[in-house]
Parts: structure tokens; C-alpha cells; sequence
């Protein structure tokens, strides 16, 4: 499976190394003061980032087994999650290195996918179906998205 989604193990590869020491070297300033359109500071959106791992893990392994699924999906209620981890008061150095690891592992996930499963799929709050490949494959641009956030603030 590993050369199916090369790009996207890739890509997160390099997100990771240009960003560990990047967010790791951050004034206590920067990462707590900043805010975004949506009101989340620098920790909160890496936080997010976090969430959005551990969702996505979960949604991963389980659809290599499990068909169809329906995960409550926590869109609706990022924020809330975001406030009841309360990253904004988390270590620095501590959600930098979960969020670096947790990649690393969900490259790990990518990597030994069973290609028979890949159109497997869950249902979200929507109603939509998304299959396996289409998670996998959107999970990089997911990652962009909030990455470009944090070099907004970073630059503001």
C-alpha cells in the first residue's frame, strides 16, 4: 500500500520537519496571544491538529475491518474539544511532540492500509459517505489548511 499514497506520507513528512523546531522555537507570546478568524490561538489550532489525528487514526484502522461505519463526527463541536483539553494551557513542547508523533504514526497507519479496503467507508454528520481512500487522501490538505493558519499568525 505504501506506493499508493507515497505523496501523502510524503508530505506529511515534510510538514513535520519543516515545523517541529519552527513551532518549537515560538515566543510564549506568539503561540498564546495571536488569534485567527475562528478565535483560536496558535496552541488551540495545534491542538486541533492533534483531535484531527486521533479522529482520523481511529477512522482508519476501523474501516480496515468495519463496514459501513458511523463515527460521531466532532466538526460540529471542534471548539468544544479544543476547551475541554484546554490546549491553550497545555506544554508547548509536550503538544508539539504529540502532534509530531502522532503524524509519524498515522504515516505509520497509511503505510500498512489493506488496499482491499480503501473504498470502504463512514458516514458523516452530513450524510455523506467518505471511503478510506478519500480520508487518506484529504488528510494532507486538512493539515495545509491549519499549518497556513499558524504561519498566518506567525506573520502577523
Amino acid at each position: 500500500m505504501e506506493k499508493a499514497f507515497v505523496h501523502v506520507m510524503t508530505e506529511i513528512r515534510q510538514v513535520i520537519s519543516e515545523w517541529q523546531e519552527k513551532l518549537i522555537g515560538l515566543d510564549q507570546e506568539v503561540i498564546t496571544n495571536r488569534r485567527n478568524q475562528q478565535n483560536r490561538t496558535i496552541k488551540q489550532i495545534l491542538g486541533h491538529l492533534i483531535d484531527s489525528a486521533t479522529n482520523n487514526h481511529q477512522r482508519m484502522v476501523r474501516l480496515q475491518y468495519n463496514q459501513p461505519l458511523i463515527f460521531p463526527d466532532y466538526t460540529q463541536d471542534n471548539d468544544l474539544w479544543i476547551a475541554l483539553q484546554d490546549y491553550q494551557h497545555a506544554d508547548w513542547n509536550h503538544l508539539v511532540q504529540l502532534w509530531k508523533f502522532y503524524n509519524l504514526h498515522i504515516i505509520q497507519v497509511i503505510r500498512s492500509v489493506n488496499p482491499d479496503t480503501l473504498s470502504n467507508y463512514w458516514t458523516d454528520s452530513q450524510g455523506n459517505r467518505v471511503t478510506l481512500q478519500a480520508m487518506i487522501e484529504g488528510y494532507i490538505s486538512h493539515l495545509y489548511l491549519h499549518m497556513d493558519q499558524i504561519r498566518e499568525l506567525i506573520e502577523s
